[in-house]
């Protein structure tokens, strides 16, 4: 039985297992949500006959639902009634409320018509006024926008550019963002580029007008910047002359050359004058930014600048500018016909780079230091080229000081610029040298024309007064002569003093062109020393041989000319003296250089004595050609030739007139004339025409040659010793006594012998003669 138990036990508690299953799953069919297919799906576990027990699980639990139902109604069926019971009882007085309401209602209705209507008038109104609300509120989120656009294009009516451009960048940035939802802001945003377009268009248009004003008024402008660098330097000039007044210092000319205190006194009153005219007219002056409105490039910079798009500006600026500056430099082909077409050259080029440098220091970075250093460079050559070519068409030594001073007062304006200048300077060294060359030139005419006036006698003076007239233009001293009474004579002729006069005058031409060229005075000494010995050496040492070799120059003017030589060769000293004192530079300083007027005037002077020499003796030629000789005469005339005489008195007078000659010349002259006239008349004996002389010829002859020794012997020229001079005539003498006496014995006897009687007698010349 506990077997039998045991097995009941167990199917008890499986079932009683199961019947709580089935209670879990009702429960989740109850509260649960559908579906159900999980919790109705645990029902069929692998249990035999589990749906027909759940199937009875399921009919017990809704028996159990039912009839506590059933309680439930039965507990509130009394209330139910009694529910009913009062609605029936409320039925006729509901019906009743339910006509007062509807009537109540409609009366409401009739009455809120109006108030309905007055009530949607309001809606209305707030729908309005709400509405204006915000379109105020819109546009006067706009209006700022429209303001800013109206004062866009008001700016770009008054040409405003650069102001329109920060306008335009206002608008971008700050009030466009705030009204872009609108079709007019869509609008004027695409308008804008437009406007920049314009404005970029505008602004390079007003730039070609600016550059093209600059390139017609450069000439303006450069001469007002020379005008005002000369007044400065003038400026500058008379306060140095003061202070070295004032401090007893050496004056100087400008830059180093010393004046006279006279001619520094009288300058410094004259450029004290010049500074209180100028003051008067003080106001009056522009500089030469005043004649210029830059505004152009400064508004087209900053546009451009604004734009992002300096550097298309930059290089077109500069593109520009090197073009102009290439026409600046290209000359006109006369150029050098007149200084007015240097001036204008130098006034354009000045102009130009003083605008560049104005827009070099104004300006960030539109041009630069290196740029107007290259573009100084390229003109600098251009110009010096130019110069040099136009500047060797000039033969008017005013003309090339003109160009000098231009040249310096145009170095000396753009270095107050900050441009080097230092190859003009080395140019004006060429062109001085050029107008040396001119110099000399001018002072060859001069020369001549002195040479061709002068009269070549001693200088008259009837008084005290025409005397230191002449001491006052020629340095000359001669005690002897000052004691003597008026009327008097000076040994030289006009032209001496004239001549002196004149290199004076060429020195000074010759300082002038070193005025302002920033040297030492003893450069500026040398430079003067230097070209008064080309005057001396070449010019007028060339006048003077050109002067001699002329075929009307007599014996007499040639005579003069040698006086007039030793006279100027003597105030070559006083030459040197005076460039002494206009540079302040001792002769004794080292490697100072010396006048060459002593070889010129010695070389001048010995043409002079060769030419006497030559012209005299061709003058004795003229005589001896009148010469009429009857070679067969039996009888002598008794009497010397007349042409002989004629000879000898023109001989006489002519070395009367050597006495004021040095006395070697006139010596030398004396025994050449003595010599020539020997050999001539020798000459004439062995010509080998004369085919036949007679003893009276010869006794004739001799009558002459007499004459010629006397005319030796009474020593026409001081100076010679004892029979010097008669000597000349010793080989005609001894041939003459050869034949006169007819000693052929002696001479024979005695002939090759040192003590021989006819020593100088040839014997061939002895044979020749025998034979006629």
């Amino acid at each position: 039985m506990a077997a039998n138990a045991s097995p009941n036990a167990d199917g008890f508690c499986v079932e009683e297992n199961k019947d709580n299953v089935y209670e879990t799953v009702l429960g989740e069919i109850k509260y649960l949500e559908l579906p159900l297919g999980i919790t109705l799906g645990s029902v069929y576990d692998d249990q035999p006959n589990a749906h027909q027990k759940f199937i009875e699980k399921l009919d017990a639990c809704i028996r159990n639902h039912d009839r506590e139902i059933e309680k439930m109604c039965n507990f509130h069926h009394q209330g139910f009634v009694d529910a009913i019971t009062e609605l029936l009882k409320v039925r006729a007085d509901a019906e009743k409320l339910k006509v007062q309401v509807t009537d109540t209602n409609r009366r409401l209705q009739d009455a809120g018509k109006e108030v309905i209507a007055q009530t949607e008038d309001i809606i209305q109104s707030r729908i309005q006024q709400r509405n204006i609300t915000t379109v105020v509120e819109k546009l006067q989120l706009c209006l700022p926008v429209l303001e800013m656009y109206s004062k866009l294009k008001e700016q770009m009516n008054v040409k405003r550019y650069y102001s329109a451009l920060k306008t335009m960048e206002q608008l971008e940035n700050i009030y466009f963002p705030r009204v872009s939802q609108y079709r007019f802001c869509q609008l004027m945003i695409e308008n804008l580029p437009k406007l920049r377009e314009e404005i970029k268009e505008i602004s390079m248009s007003d730039l070609k007008d600016f550059l093209e004003s600059i390139r017609k008024h450069s000439d303006k402008i450069g001469e007002t910047a020379m005008k005002q660098a000369q007044q400065q330097k003038a400026f500058n000039t008379v306060l140095q002359k003061q202070n070295n007044v004032r401090y007893g210092k050496n004056k100087y000319i400008n830059d180093g050359i010393p004046e006279p205190r006279n001619e520094i006194v009288s300058k410094q009153n004259l450029a004290v004058e010049d500074e209180e005219e100028e003051e008067g007219h003080e106001d009056e002056v522009l500089t030469a930014h005043d004649l210029v409105d830059f505004s152009p490039v400064y508004r087209c910079l900053h546009i451009y600048s604004v734009l992002g798009d300096a550097e298309t500006f930059e290089n077109y600026y500069r593109k520009q500018r090197r073009k102009q500056a290439r026409l600046v430099l290209q000359p006109q082909s006369n150029m050098h016909e007149t200084v007015e077409g240097y001036r204008r050259y130098f006034s354009q080029i000045v102009g130009f780079f003083v605008v560049e440098d104005h827009i070099l220091h104004v300006t960030q970075g539109l041009i630069t230091r290196a740029y107007t250093d290259e573009l100084w460079n390229m003109a600098l050559s251009k110009i010096i080229a130019v110069l040099r070519t136009h500047s060797s068409y000039c033969t008017d030594p005013d003309l090339v000081l003109e160009l000098k001073n231009l040249i310096v007062v145009f170095a000396d304006t753009l270095q107050g610029y900050g441009f080097p200048v230092n190859r003009l300077f080395d140019l004006l060294f060429e062109i001085r040298d050029q107008y040396n060359e001119t110099l000399l030139k001018k002072w060859a005419v001069l020369f001549r024309d002195i040479f061709e006036a002068d009269n070549y006698s001693p200088i008259p003076v009837t008084n005290e007064e025409e005397y230191k007239n002449v001491i006052s233009k020629f340095p000359y001293q001669d005690p002897e002569l000052d004691k003597q009474c008026f009327p008097k004579k000076l040994p030289m002729s006009q032209s001496v003093p004239q001549i002196y006069i004149q290199v004076k005058e060429f020195i000074y031409a010759s300082l002038k062109f070193s005025e302002s060229l920033h040297r030492s005075s003893t450069e500026i000494d040398d430079m003067l020393r230097k070209s008064t010995n080309l005057l001396l050496t070449r010019t007028l040492s060339s006048c003077l041989q050109n002067l001699i070799k002329k075929p009307h120059i007599v014996l007499t003017e040639l005579v003069q000319i040698i006086i007039n030589t030793t006279h100027l060769e003597q105030a070559c000293k006083y030459l040197e003296d005076f460039i002494t004192n206009i540079t302040n530079i001792s002769q004794e300083t080292l490697h100072t250089a010396r006048l060459y007027g002593l070889s010129t005037f010695k070389d001048a002077r010995h043409a002079a004595e060769g030419e006497i020499y030559t012209k005299l003796n061709q003058k004795i030629d003229e005589f001896i050609q009148l010469a009429d000789y009857d070679w067969t005469m039996v009888e002598p005339d008794g009497r010397a030739s007349g042409y002989l005489m004629d000879l000898i008195n023109f001989l006489r007078s002519t070395f009367q007139v050597f006495t004021h000659l040095p006395g070697k010349v006139a010596q030398t002259a004396c025994m050449s004339a003595c010599q020539h006239l020997s050999t001539t008349l020798m000459q004439m004996l062995l010509d080998n025409e004369l085919k036949q002389i007679s003893m009276g010829a010869i006794q004739q002859f001799n009558l002459d040659v007499i004459q010629c020794e006397l005319f030796a012997g009474s020593e026409p020229v001081p100076g010679f010793h004892g029979e010097t001079l008669q000597l000349a005539f010793i080989d005609l003498r001894q041939l003459l006594d050869l034949f006169m006496v007819w000693d052929w014995s002696t001479y024979l006897a005695d002939y090759g012998q040192p003590g021989s009687k006819y020593l100088r007698v040839n014997p061939s010349i002895a044979l020749a003669l025998l034979e006629k």
